[in-house]
């Protein structure tokens, strides 16, 4: 496409959840949104949701394999030759107590969510580059916060907040910026299953506003972080929590 105008934004994992949410919320803005995903049913359903919108193109690429990630980007380039957002939020994730993770389990995490983030990032720089784009790495409140069962999940999230911070000062001499999003709960799809009435109990007893974000309030920090409005943004981790990292060792019991 030689349309100069065009913005383009590209989101990995993005056939549901937050990523689906995030790239709708680009197609808003005017840009031509870019679904990456490695699942072929959740892409079908993901087209099948979008049937008849145009500006949005789609790719299935297993973010973890780098021979994947480099065809995926050439094939984008090629017909986008300026990226103006990326948005590494393919992630997976394994809760199983500490003492039972096994190192194929830590290796998948890592795989997908800390080495995806960083191949597609550097896939896309040089078009980034020519953008003078942004990156916006979904992290997570586990990467700030430690909680049982999330010895990989959590560790790979941190990892992120600081590949972010490296990028930023790295990227930037380059005209790209990189922050990162951690998001607490947030009512996916995927929340409603496992989630269990406990477990939101838990939750909103822990966060000051008492529930759970929504993927639209994700896709609203994503898509600012990329926007000309924070232009001297740059290196920042945004918790988009409710304000339960804020809480840190507070007890409900304590609150007014």
């Amino acid at each position: 496409m030689n349309d100069k105008n065009l913005k383009v934004a590209v989101v990995t994992g993005a056939a549901r959840g937050i990523g689906f949410e995030i790239a709708q919320r680009f197609h808003s803005e005017g840009y031509h949104a870019i679904i990456i995903d490695n699942d072929y049913t959740t892409m079908e359903d993901c087209q099948n949701r979008l049937k008849g919108k145009n500006g949005y193109s789609y790719f299935l690429c297993d973010v973890s394999n780098p021979e994947q990630v480099k065809s995926t980007f050439e094939k984008i380039t090629e017909q986008f030759p300026a990226i103006h957002a990326l948005v590494n939020n393919a992630g997976i994730a394994i809760f199983k107590p500490a003492e039972e993770v096994t190192f194929e389990d830590w290796t998948a995490v890592m795989n997908v969510n800390l080495n995806g983030t960083f191949l597609c990032s550097q896939a896309s720089l040089s078009a980034l580059v020519l953008g003078k784009g942004s990156i916006v790495n979904i992290a997570s409140i586990s990467g700030v916060r430690a909680s049982t069962l999330r010895i990989a999940y959590g560790t790979s999230k941190a990892a992120i907040m600081h590949l972010t911070k490296q990028q930023a000062v790295e990227y930037g001499n380059k005209g790209v910026r990189a922050n990162a999003v951690a998001p607490g709960p947030v009512e996916t799809e995927m929340a409603k299953l496992v989630h269990s009435a406990d477990i939101r109990t838990s939750y909103a007893d822990a966060i000051p506003l008492a529930r759970y974000g929504s993927t639209e309030e994700i896709s609203n920090m994503v898509y600012f972080l990329c926007s000309p409005q924070a232009s001297y943004i740059n290196g920042q981790i945004i918790a988009a929590d409710g304000g339960f990292d804020a809480a840190g060792v507070g007890l409900p019991s304590l609150r007014v």
